[in-house]
């Protein structure tokens, strides 16, 4: 059975910081491609970040300056480090996996995340 496991989600005030931690087990973690999104209310689901199957690492364009994404592939765990969070930045946020090697998509939970000014 495959899991993402999210955590770290909470409540800060706008200049604060949040590290969300995603844990996947059921399938290989490396080679997928992964990524962090989130969805705030009256918004579509977006993309934060992704690391790409060849390893590359994107952000949004409105993100990229205060987020950094990384992985720790020993403990099989997917890290969205997020400085200077605004109040736009509140909302659920989901990890997403796809398996080249399943070919399936999956998604964490979710995490909620509130900044307030």
């Amino acid at each position: 059975q495959v899991q993402l496991v999210e955590s770290g989600g909470g409540s800060v005030q706008a200049g604060g910081s949040l590290r969300l931690s995603c844990t996947v087990s059921g399938i290989r973690f490396s080679g997928n491609y992964m990524a962090w999104q989130r969805q705030s209310p009256g918004n579509d689901r977006e993309l934060v970040a992704e690391i790409t199957y060849g390893g590359t690492t994107n952000y949004a364009d409105s993100l990229k300056d205060r987020v950094t994404l990384y992985r720790d592939n020993a403990k099989n765990t997917l890290y969205l480090q997020m400085n200077s969070l605004k109040p736009e930045d509140t909302g659920v946020y989901y990890c997403y996996v796809r398996s080249p090697v399943r070919g399936e998509n999956y998604w964490g939970q979710g995490t909620q995340v509130t900044v307030s000014s």
